[in-house]
Parts: structure tokens; C-alpha cells; sequence
């Protein structure tokens, strides 16, 4: 066995999958701590680093280390098209915490509330990435860092805060919870420090967040048009925020 390898079976118990070289590519690039990758093809997985990643071009030569497609296989659940995978390691729970808690905030924290789908997780997670939100949080049992989530996110749970926790104790700030029978999303400003909940797939938000949530609103949709995927109602408020929220006005 190669040395790469013994450090991948030292370190797959406890360490973050990082699934294909987009996830690689973007934990790198926030800071992840990378300790071993593999490639099936070498060459191609530097060229593609040169076309899409030149920032990283350098730490990719160095870390970057070819095996076998055969010995690929057995380290991925599902071998990804750019044959490349690594292990980061996860940030701690403290310091995840800390993020979420941190006061004031230029940014929301996104709340997925019982979510079921892991795809849907991580394109959330993807989403509020790109946003630049300050987190997002799960509620239930569904574990935000399932590989599953960390493919469907593309590595970007390094960009953002993401933890599980439960809704008592969910970070501070007004909470404004997606719902069909909310006000209509386009008529408030979401302040920088907003909490934003989204229910589940199917179920729509728990009782216990809907109980503790200081606003309902309503994405605009057409009739007869029953939902939008979770991550596009994502995309949309964070749009809303960022369009048209920001930190509230001071008083008088």
C-alpha cells in the first residue's frame, strides 16, 4: 500500500469526502485543511486545475497523487466523472458555533428546518455560499455533513458556518419563516441579521419553528403551482435580502 492510501484509511473515519475537483477545488480555496487527494489521471486533473482553478494550480501539483482507477473505486462510494476525490478535515463544532453566534451580522443564517433530501441540502448550502450567508443551520436528524450533502454542495460547506442544532437553539435574530400563508415576501426588508427558515420538502415547517417565528412570508408563485424546490425558495429570499434587505434603518 502507498503512502497516500495508508494516510486516506487513517484519516476516511473522521475527515470530510470531498467528492470530484470542484469540491476540492472550492475547499481549498476557503481554507480547508486538506491532508491527502487522489486522482485516477494526473495530467488531466492538472489541466483542469489550469483551466479552472489557476489560483490552485501550485498547491494541486503538490497534493494531487495518482492511483489506479481500481483503487479510486474503493475509496468513493460513487466515483465521480472527474476521477478525482480528498479528504479535508472537519471543522469543530466550537468554532462553527462561534461563527453562527458572532454579533452583529452583514449576513443572514439560512434554517433548513426537518429536511429529508441530502441533494437538496447541498445545493442549499451551495446557494447561501454564493450568497455569502453567514450560515446554515439544520434542524432534525438529517447530518448537514453527510457525503451526500458535501457532493451536493461541491465542497462550499467550507465557505459558510454549517452545523445541526435544535430549534431552541437556533442563533439570535428575527426569525422570519418561509409558508405558504405568510405576507407576501416582496412588501419587508430583511434586515443583515435575519434568521431564515425553510421547512421540509414535504412537511413544511415544524411546529416548534413555526411557534417560535417572529414573521410568516410567502415566496410570490402562480396558481395552481404548489412549491418551489427548496434551494431555489433559498436562492429567492437571499435574492430578496440582498437586493432589497440590508441592515435596518436607525431610529429617529
Amino acid at each position: 500500500m502507498t503512502d497516500p492510501l495508508i494516510r486516506w484509511r487513517e484519516r476516511a473515519g473522521d475527515a470530510v469526502l470531498l467528492d470530484g475537483f470542484h469540491a476540492l477545488k472550492h475547499a481549498l480555496r476557503f481554507g480547508a485543511e486538506v491532508p491527502v487527494a487522489v486522482t485516477t489521471d494526473r495530467k488531466a486533473a492538472l489541466a483542469l486545475a489550469d483551466e479552472l482553478a489557476g489560483d490552485l494550480a501550485d498547491p494541486l501539483d503538490v497534493l494531487l497523487v495518482e492511483v489506479p482507477a481500481t483503487v479510486y473505486a474503493t475509496l468513493v462510494p460513487r466515483p465521480h466523472p472527474t476521477g478525482v476525490a480528498a479528504l479535508a478535515v472537519r471543522p469543530s463544532r466550537e468554532a462553527q458555533l462561534r461563527a453562527l453566534a458572532r454579533v452583529p451580522r452583514t449576513a443572514p443564517v439560512v434554517v433548513l428546518d426537518e429536511p429529508r433530501n441530502l441533494g437538496n441540502a447541498g445545493a442549499v448550502i451551495r446557494v447561501a455560499a454564493g450568497f455569502g450567508a453567514t450560515g446554515v443551520v439544520t434542524t432534525g436528524t438529517l447530518d448537514p455533513w453527510h457525503p451526500t450533502v458535501v457532493r451536493g454542495g461541491a465542497g462550499l460547506h467550507f465557505a459558510t458556518a454549517v452545523e445541526r442544532l435544535g430549534v431552541d437553539e437556533l442563533p439570535a435574530g428575527p426569525l422570519f419563516a418561509l409558508d405558504p400563508e405568510g405576507e407576501d415576501i416582496r412588501g419587508t426588508v430583511l434586515p443583515d441579521d435575519a434568521v431564515l427558515a425553510f421547512g421540509s420538502e414535504r412537511s413544511g415547517l415544524s411546529a416548534a419553528l413555526r411557534a417560535r417565528a417572529d414573521h410568516l412570508l410567502a415566496l410570490p408563485m402562480r396558481p395552481q403551482v404548489s412549491s418551489y424546490n427548496l434551494a431555489t425558495s433559498v436562492a429567492m429570499t437571499l435574492y430578496h435580502w440582498s437586493a432589497f434587505g440590508g441592515a435596518a434603518p436607525a431610529e429617529a
